[in-house]
């Protein structure tokens, strides 16, 4: 494989520049001194950014654009990312120059490479705000950490933070085994269940791919995991690192969280150490179990960079969340709104659950599914888990990178949700979804727009009016 050597920058161009992980990726190697070019679909407000930065971005993609940048002076690397195919007009003519390429993921894993205290958040759920909050511990701590995270975080102002410390915290993720391709210190693996079964053939299989990431932590390295992963040891058992921090609720756990109330919005609880450091009273401003949880994960590996028990109890109470992450929008007609990124079962109930302890009349769940193949695949769970609203109301399966609906339609989670006593019901636009709910809720009511995909639109459109 291609080496990248900050010593002797190339020109480096990106297939999907626009991207909010690729643009960061872009933005650490302008910093390096290399000269970076790249192209998207469309212009956005990050490729203006981008722009802005000194770099050439080409809109739309073309095979013209890898023969324009490279007139002066040659590409010597083409970065692309999983979204994009062989038959993606600038990757044929890459391949065609003999110009070296890798994946967003491989440049990832490469630049953490860089630095001593690499830590790498994966996990199906809670990746984006437990990296956020190591991140926020971090920077809390003085330690100045580089960042790469999937999200907007208010804590770094964006998506990414370039830092001129040792630590370089990264965002993880499991689908197409891209997880494999980074170079992590300290691995962070939050919980593992079924989900991207587009890619992966079952639990079994991604169980497998969440060991081979843990494989890859050093002998002077450590894992964090939680204790809510079933049969650990298989996970951890091929590590050549010989420490493995847990985290949870149970009494076993290294990190642990006890002695829990909730209130509003927020919660408090007691946080244990088995390392030594003396318990310390947390008290999170965001909302629910699953983020004590993450809050918990990210204190172990805080403490893996030296930064001590008082300081992440600080550092976690003035943490604000990730945009997507129960953010609120604003209120309409006394009706709090409130964007979230939930689009796996287990995510809507803990999004829910938090949500159900606020005190409001009716929590309102307007939902898109994300992909045909994970609607299919986990329907009877986002049937129980939508279940926790009073409301549901269901938009358009939004495709992302598919094309087969596999005989799945957002109408017969309808069907079924309806036949379990809830009300229910679908709309295939937003326009009538919005034309709905300005009917129907009314004041104290929760209104969540929740998905992976641009349900939140709507929300945003009746906050403009």
């Amino acid at each position: 494989m291609f080496t990248l050597d900050p010593k002797n920058p190339v020109p480096v161009h990106f297939i999907g520049i626009g991207g909010i992980s690729m643009s960061g990726l872009a933005r650490i190697l302008v910093k390096e001194g290399f000269r970076v070019t790249g192209s998207d679909r469309d212009e956005s407000e990050l490729t203006r950014e981008l722009e802005e930065l000194g770099i050439r971005v080409a809109c739309p993609q073309s095979a013209e654009n890898i023969d324009r940048f490279s007139a002066s002076d040659p590409i010597g690397l083409v970065v692309y990312t999983a979204a994009i195919h062989p038959d993606n007009p600038e990757y044929a003519r890459a391949v065609e120059k003999g110009i070296p390429m890798m994946t967003r993921a491989e440049l990832l894993g490469q630049i953490m490479s860089h630095y001593s205290d690499s830590i790498a958040v994966a996990g199906t759920h809670g990746k984006t705000t437990t990296t956020a909050m190591i991140s926020r511990i971090l920077l809390d701590a003085g330690a100045d950490p580089t960042v790469s995270v999937g999200a907007v975080v208010p804590e770094i102002g964006g998506n990414l933070r370039i830092g001129n410390g040792s630590a370089f915290v990264a965002e993880a993720c499991e689908y197409t085994n891209s997880f494999l391709s980074l170079s992590p210190r300290y691995a962070v693996i939050l919980d593992i269940e079924a989900d991207h079964l587009d890619f992966f053939k079952d639990l079994a299989d991604i169980r497998n791919s969440f060991a081979r990431f843990a494989a890859l932590v050093p002998e002077d390295g450590a894992i964090v995991i939680g204790d809510t992963v079933e049969r650990p040891e298989e996970i951890t058992a091929g590590a050549p690192c010989k420490k493995v921090v847990t985290f949870g609720l149970s009494e076993g756990a290294d990190v642990r969280a006890s002695e829990i109330s909730f209130s509003g919005a927020g919660s408090s609880f007691l946080m244990s150490f088995s390392d030594g450091a003396e318990p310390v009273r947390v008290n999170l401003a965001v909302p629910g179990e699953h983020n004590i949880m993450d809050s918990l994960a990210a204190a172990a590996a805080a403490r893996f960079t030296g930064v001590s028990a008082n300081v992440i109890a600080s550092s976690l109470a003035h943490f604000k969340g990730a945009s997507r992450r129960f953010e609120k929008l604003g209120e309409w007609h006394g009706v709090t709104i409130v964007d979230d990124y939930a689009h796996h079962p287990t995510e809507i109930t803990a999004t829910l659950s938090a949500a159900r302890s606020m005190g409001y009349r009716r929590i309102w769940c307007v939902f898109q599914p994300h992909t045909y193949s994970r609607t299919k695949a986990l329907f009877d769970g986002f049937v129980q888990a939508l279940s926790g609203a009073d409301r549901i109301v269901l938009a358009d399966i939004y495709a992302a990178r598919e094309t087969d609906t596999l005989g799945i339609s957002s109408a017969d989670l309808m069907n079924e949700i309806r036949k379990s006593g809830h009300e229910c019901d679908y709309f295939p636009s937003f326009s009538e979804i919005r034309s709905y709910l300005e009917k129907k809720v009314s004041e104290g009511d929760l209104l969540i727009f929740m998905g992976a995909g641009e349900v939140d639109k709507i929300g945003y459109s009746m906050l403009g009016d």
